[in-house]
């Protein structure tokens, strides 16, 4: 066939299938061979670009820009399973939606780990489905996200012996602030991304893209290293307070994420934040979460930035929740940082 040809075909393909199940198309279409795949890697843009998840490396590329992209999990309390879809909610997606990605809780004496996978029924470290976990420590307060980085090529339970765990990179640190009076009132949280850098919020900064899955193996595996990455200057102090130590606004940094503060509503009495009729239920688990500034910036671009959320997460029902999220955020990154919540801390409450 013409490369021409093939060209106008994927392009045809690609603009026909905004939604799932008809996106299945262009995947279909990269599945075919290797000249075909090149082709439709070259037409099929980022999330970033075109707000649309095609491929599975999409999972851990930044959302779009503009509007978020909406999600909803389904919790499993037989299972301790949880299922990331893509859509409004299951009343309202209907045949269009599609999973994403699943996570299986497991306790243990030390804390709690979410294994997340991108097969709801293989949460084995050793298959090529793994994606990354979630690590808790003992009270519940703090947790790591790590994400895996072992080719997505198939592995054989041999070699996993041979060559020992699977190379992984801790992407952010997720602090949840203790309520030493046990007052009334929502969690207070802080996100930090090690993998992101401040730069990445601000006019013209980018955040990283990868475009494949990284080899652990591979020489050049510096694409996804964080360790150069300082450590953030944000940390729950004494006092209760999110302060910071030092500026924040060197590339160099990475970014820093907190929950928006609600407000006391004097009728309903109650606290409220506005997740425009995307949450239905109050629960403590519901949150928003934007940028953290530091209080020298421009207050007009302070201003700007604290009103923008990059991710909020609620609940509509006993066992469903929304969850949406938009630019630098990854799915992935998203909704690890929503399974922290589903886990315990009385500390916290």
């Amino acid at each position: 066939m013409p490369p021409e040809l093939l060209l106008d075909i994927i392009k045809r393909v690609e603009a026909s299938g905004t939604s799932w199940p008809a996106r299945r198309n262009a995947i279909a279409c990269a599945s075919v061979c290797r000249s075909w795949r090149g082709l439709a890697k070259e037409i099929i843009r980022t999330p970033e670009q075109c707000g649309l998840l095609t491929f599975p490396i999409s999972l851990k590329q930044p959302g779009p820009r503009d509007a978020p992209i909406q999600c909803f999990i389904r919790r499993e309390r037989g299972t301790s399973t949880y299922r990331l879809y893509l859509g409004l909610s299951p009343a309202l997606s209907g045949n269009t939606t599609k999973m994403l990605l699943a996570a299986k809780k497991i306790r243990r004496t030390t804390g709690t780990e979410f294994l997340v996978s991108l097969n709801g029924n293989d949460f084995s470290r050793s298959s090529k489905n793994f994606v990354g976990k979630l690590r808790s420590n003992f009270l519940g307060t703090k947790f790591t996200m790590y994400e895996s980085q072992l080719s997505r090529q198939s592995v054989t339970e041999s070699n996993f012996l041979l060559h020992g765990r699977i190379h992984s990179e801790q992407v952010c640190t997720i602090a949840y602030e203790l309520n030493f009076l046990r007052t009334r009132g929502p969690r207070r949280m802080l996100c930090i991304m090690n993998s992101i850098p401040t730069s990445a919020i601000e006019e013209g900064g980018t955040a990283p893209t990868p475009m494949e899955f990284t080899d652990c193996s591979d020489e050049h595996f510096s694409l996804l290293s964080y360790s150069n990455v300082k450590k953030s200057p944000f940390r729950f102090s004494s006092s209760c307070s999110a302060e910071p130590r030092e500026s924040i606004h060197s590339a160099s940094c990475p970014l820093v994420l907190k929950n928006k503060a609600p407000r006391w509503h004097e009728q309903l009495q109650c606290w409220c934040l506005n997740f425009k009729g995307r949450v239905t239920v109050a629960s403590v688990k519901n949150f928003q979460l934007v940028a953290a500034v530091e209080p020298g910036k421009n207050i007009a671009a302070a201003e700007q930035e604290q009103e923008k959320v990059i991710l909020q997460f609620g609940k509509i029902g006993r066992d469903i929740f929304t969850m949406d999220y938009c630019y630098p955020l990854s799915a992935f990154q998203a909704f690890v940082i929503c399974l922290s919540s589903f886990d315990t801390k009385p500390a916290c409450e």
